[in-house]
């Protein structure tokens, strides 16, 4: 341990790169709020095309595949939200459209995970979001699968069972900001950093978990991720 450290720091989070045995160093997790037309309408939204709004998940808050999601304190309602995940892997602020996907490593599927209950009542109060969406274990998610394997897509089924049945099921191509839009438009934001991973938004069918449920869900030609909550 270095010595300028009072105790042991946390370990570094980090996800599995599929393929290879090495990991994908996690630096931020920024989560895209409402971009699927169908999911703003279910959550009382008109889906126009204003500019996208960000909040932010902490990174020890990401469960790998293989583990489960416990089920959190404070809450009686926990909704499951499946998405596509961008992978950063090159630093970059002020990103042109075009240039956005040079800053792209690959992609996953996430799993955001919010205390309904408890984002609904900071909503009312024009509160944050942290209690409801940025708790421990929050942010399951699949290994990591390169763009230079599986390209850019623009397109596929974004899908959710529980317990076996379909419980979300849309497109990528519904996304209303897609991927380079929304590197873009958030490096203008913040300075993006190798490391960094942006959940994309989910379609609509968000709905409630309980304990001993199973989820399973994916990206059709990205990946699959099964979390299992106890």
């Amino acid at each position: 341990m270095p010595d300028e450290y009072i105790f042991e720091p946390v370990p570094q989070p980090g996800l599995e790169i599929s393929g290879t045995d090495k990991l994908f160093p996690v630096h931020r997790i920024y989560c895209v709020g409402r971009n699927y037309a169908d999911h703003a309408i279910e959550m009382g939204h008109d889906p126009n095309r204003d500019p996208p709004f960000f909040f932010q998940k902490n990174p020890d808050s990401l469960v790998r595949q293989g583990q489960d999601f416990p089920y959190p304190p404070a809450t009686s309602d926990v909704h499951f939200e499946m998405e596509l995940v961008i992978a950063i892997g090159k630093d970059g602020i002020d990103i042109a459209n075009d240039a956005a996907l040079d800053h792209v490593f690959g992609y996953a599927v996430g799993l955001d995970m919010t205390r309904r209950d408890l984002q609904g009542e900071a909503k009312k109060l024009g509160r944050p979001w942290e209690v409801g969406k940025a708790f421990e274990s929050s942010a399951p998610c699949s290994p990591i699968v390169p763009a230079s394997v599986i390209g850019h897509p623009e397109k596929g089924a974004i899908w959710l069972n529980v317990n076996g049945v379909e419980r979300q099921r849309g497109d990528l191509s519904q996304m209303i900001w897609k991927v380079p839009e929304t590197v873009a438009y958030l490096s203008t934001l913040f300075s993006l950093k190798a490391g960094d991973l942006i959940f994309t938004g989910t379609p609509a069918g968000v709905g409630a978990i309980q304990r001993g449920d199973k989820m399973v869900g994916g990206v059709d030609g990205i990946s699959e991720i099964e979390v299992g909550v106890v």
